[in-house]
Formats: structure tokens, sequence, C-alpha cells
């Protein structure tokens, strides 16, 4: 914002009155890594762009603690803004910020989890300020890692790559006829998918699904029966998801009800022969009870994520010839980190020509 002076002010807001201002609150890394030229470019053919830098404790889990300056900074430099930007760094966009920004018609969160800690939503929604989430930038590369772990966990693959860097003599002819670690080696073409978890990431999975013919089984009590419909999927329960479906994937966000969602029934419900694979997170499952599971050898786990992480050194997971592990990977590649700027543009743009944006945050 511009504090020189009341007359400068009045000049500059009327020589821009007819462009949106659009600002972003954010750190330092967030303005160099996630903010590429070509979209900034696209942003400012139809918008004037400010960026206000916040160096704010982040989280996944709670809104972020802000000084009373820190505040006041915050709510002058919205205050003349048509729409905010929050992401790593930013104080939550409360009350007493939109209260006090009467242009303020857009809230957008980049990468927030999808639970908008940086946004006070119900409060938005009810002044008439949309609030958009482009969280799901990092949606695409979880579902491509989601696919390869499948064709890994069908394959039984980390079961051979253990014993090949092992130094094991391993895929003699003999071995190859007789040994049940090849015995388990299964296409994925035709197989009957189960999905726990609809979202952004289950959506662009189902897209990369689609050559390899497979029935899809999904459970999610929030979703819509038409997006079954439209996607070409089953609607169903936990228990059909878990019980009737060759590969498990879990796809759920961390929230009070999914936390321990997976515990001793639901894991000994899943069919001998079958693959279950996380790339949400560790908590939703019982890591105890899945280890048991795994430990009677009849099932097979490519875990992305783990309670707790890093996966403890001495952990009985790591030994298991029947389970593929990777540290957390499946989001975070550099192009996702532009995707979720790249995105929000997207937005901005239907929003100021009147349309409605596609990836708002409800109270629900």
């Amino acid at each position: 914002g511009d504090r020189h002076s009341t007359r400068k002010s009045k000049e500059s807001d009327h020589m821009t009155a007819s462009r949106p201002q659009v600002g972003i609150v954010c750190n330092k890394e967030v303005r160099g890594r996630y903010l590429a030229e070509v979209d900034l470019e696209r942003l400012q053919k139809f918008a004037d762009f400010h960026w206000h830098e916040c160096e704010e404790d982040t989280s996944w889990d709670d809104a972020p603690a802000t000084s009373d300056s820190t505040k006041a900074e915050v709510t002058e430099f919205v205050s003349k803004l048509d729409a905010v930007i929050v992401c790593h760094g930013s104080p939550r966009i409360d009350q007493s910020i939109i209260s006090s920004s009467p242009r303020l018609k857009l809230i957008g969160e980049l990468e927030g989890d999808r639970f908008a800690q940086r946004i006070d939503v119900e409060v938005a929604l009810a002044r008439g300020v949309r609030a958009v989430d482009t969280t799901h930038g990092s949606s695409y590369p979880v579902s491509e890692w989601a696919l390869g772990m499948m064709l890994i966990g069908l394959r039984n693959a980390g079961a051979h790559f253990r014993r090949l860097i092992a130094g094991d003599q391993w895929g003699t002819p003999e071995q190859r006829d007789s040994t049940t670690d090849f015995a388990q080696n299964e296409e994925l073409t035709g197989k009957t998918v189960g999905l726990i978890g609809a979202g952004y990431i289950a959506r662009r999975l189902i897209e990369l699904l689609n050559p390899f013919d497979v029935n899809i089984l999904v459970h999610d009590p929030y979703v819509e029966p038409e997006l079954a419909s439209s996607l070409g999927f089953v609607l169903t329960s936990l228990d059909a998801v878990l019980s009737m479906t060759d590969v498990i994937v879990c796809l759920a966000p961390l929230t009070p009800s999914t936390r321990g969602m997976l515990g001793l029934d639901e894991i000994n419900s899943m069919k001998p022969g079958s693959v279950f694979v996380n790339v949400s997170r560790g908590p939703i499952v019982d890591s105890e009870a899945l280890i048991e599971r795994l430990e009677m050898g009849d099932t097979t786990a490519c875990l992305d994520v783990f309670d707790p992480e890093p996966v403890p050194v001495g952990s009985r997971i790591r030994q298991l010839p029947n389970v593929f592990l990777s540290p957390h990977i499946a989001g975070t590649t550099e192009r996702s980190r532009t995707r979720f700027f790249e995105e929000m543009v997207s937005e901005l743009e239907r929003h100021f020509a009147g349309h409605e944006t596609l990836h708002n945050l409800t109270p629900r």
C-alpha cells in the first residue's frame, strides 16, 4: 500500500480504479519459489499486483499467531485490495481484517493443506467474500506417485529390489518358477481399485487409470452422487472399498474424523493378495495394526506416509519384504510449487471476468 500522503493515495486510487488490486501476503521463499514470472505477467494483464512480506510461523494444523504490529500492517495492506492471496508467512485473515477491507471480494490460499488455517472462511462468506484454495496444485504429482506405487505393489517390486541390493543371487529360472515372491506378479489392467477419498488427487488418479480399464469403488461421505456418474466410479462404503478390491489407495485428508480411521478391523478386512497404498497422511492408519497384518505376509503395502514420520530407523515396517517405502515425496515436486499460483491466477481471471471460481472453500 502507498502511505506517503492522502493526496497521492487519492491520485493513485483514481488512476487504478478501473483495474483490480491484487495482493499477496507471504514470506520471501514463497515469493521466490511459487510465483513464476509467466504467471505474474498473466496476472498483470488484468490487475495491479502487490506483495507484503510477512514471516509468521506456519503450520498445517493451527492458525498462525501474530503480533499487533504485524496485524496492523496487514490490515492496512489488505484494506486497499480487491483480492488478497495468502501463503506461508501470512497471519490469519480474520474478521477485523475483512471488515476493514470494503473492496475485498476474494481471499485465496495457495498452500494450506486444504483447511484454510489462514482464512476465516465463515466470516468471509458471511460478508460476501469468496474463499478459494489452490492447494490441489500438488495433487498432480501425488496422483502420479499413487499410480507408480500401485504398479510397484502389484509386481511385488519392493521385495525383488531388497533381494537384489542385498547381494543375493536372485532371478534364477528355478527361483522364478518356484518362489512365492515371483508368484505375485500382477497387472493393473482389469483389476478392481478402491479409493478412500474422492478429492482432487482421486479425480486426477481416475484420469490416469482410464487406460487400465479398471473397476473403481470409492468411499467418500462428502461427494455428490453426480460425481460418480460423471467420472465412472461406484460410490460405496469403506468396508466395500477395503474388502472387495485388489488395490486400495488412501487419499483421505487428515481430520479429527479420519485420524485412526483405518484400525485393526478395517486393515484385517483387506482380502489376501491385495495391495494397500497410502499417499495421504500417516495418522489415518493405525501403524501397529498395519504392521501386524503385513507380518502375516498375505498383503503388500506401498507407503509414502507413515505415523510417525520420518519412519523410525528401528521400526519393523522397514524390515518387511512385502513393503515398499518412500519418505513423503509424492507431492513435493518443484513443478507443483509454481502450480499453486498458476491455478490461483486462473481463479482470479475467472473471478474478475464475472464467472464462478472453481475451487471454493465452504464451512463444510
